[in-house]
């Protein structure tokens, strides 16, 4: 592409929408080679990358472009930006669905000293207000974080909070499904087998943040192949040096994520989330690589 024209582009799209055409023609370069991605495997993004104005459902409805003009086929939300249209969900639903994407998950991540300091995840009050939000808007899934558990029995009365989140959920027509920071793999207590192993696999699934499992210390895909059954979702995020950096420039072991997943024939949403240590919110600009990333590790 000359500069002339890639200036022209700048001028007539901004930059961002030069960024999506480039982008995308990336993205067919790949294909042309004969690639597929493995039958089953949709690609999404979680939007905490992208600068968006909790008080303006159209900076949702803006991120939701760029998303797509990348190339992702669906999304995954902090609760945060659309609390606003609980109230009066059918605008923001239809809004959503025109844009041509599957909202994924609406997530619930708190610090850790806000959870419920009894069960260590959010409050009976909140996740209920969630989730009857997130299915009125067309969520999938309630995703749910947590505070790490300091014993056994405070391990005992999380998993006990999952289980009746995940029953209310259901009971709404939302599925719940936990998401792990690196301090449930940190345990000293056992913690990630345990939600894996004692939450109640008709109530409770998992997105598993892969990046965080690594940063933990985890065998990443042999964790993948014992607990596939229970995951219907990846998150995939990269580190250097112990630091938050685009997916596919770090040590994270993308391709022998993607390979297992392959290997296995799982089924279901791979999700990229850049995230920074410095809280930077760096939309496109990261995004669009951590998507010719993933295109690049998954692509047979």
């Amino acid at each position: 592409m000359s500069r002339h024209t890639r200036r022209r582009i700048l001028q007539t799209l901004g930059v961002s929408g030069a960024c999506g055409v480039v982008w995308q023609l990336a993205q067919r370069n790949l294909f042309a080679r004969g690639g597929h991605l493995p039958a089953g495997i949709r690609f999404g993004v979680q939007l905490n990358a992208f600068p968006i104005d909790p008080g303006s459902f159209d900076s949702f409805l803006s991120t939701l472009d760029q998303v797509k003009q990348i190339g992702y086929q669906g999304f995954e939300s902090s609760f945060r930006n659309l609390s606003d249209q609980f109230s009066a969900p059918q605008h923001a639903r239809d809004a959503i669905a025109q844009k041509g994407l599957t909202f994924f998950g609406i997530h619930i991540f708190f610090p850790s000293d806000k959870y419920d300091q009894t069960t260590h995840i959010a409050a009976s009050s909140v996740y209920e207000q969630v989730a009857r939000g997130g299915a009125s808007l067309g969520a999938k899934y309630l995703i749910l974080s947590g505070a790490p558990a300091p014993d056994r029995d405070a391990l005992k009365r999380k998993i006990e909070a999952l289980d009746a989140a995940g029953r209310f959920a259901k009971g709404v027509g939302i599925s719940a499904a936990y998401h792990n920071h690196w301090w449930e793999f940190e345990s000293k207590i056992g913690e990630i087998d345990a939600l894996y192993t004692e939450t109640d696999p008709s109530l409770v699934q998992f997105v598993l943040d892969a990046g965080h499992a690594y940063h933990g210390g985890a065998d990443v895909p042999a964790f993948i192949r014992a607990h596939a059954q229970r995951i219907v979702g990846f998150h995939l995020r990269d580190y250097r040096n112990g630091k938050l950096v685009t997916l596919g420039t770090g040590t994270f072991p993308l391709a022998r994520v993607a390979a297992t997943i392959e290997q296995i024939g799982w089924k279901g949403w791979v999700e990229n989330e850049e995230e920074r240590d410095d809280l930077s919110k760096n939309g496109m600009e990261v995004i669009a690589p951590a998507y010719r990333a993933m295109k690049e590790a998954f692509i047979s």
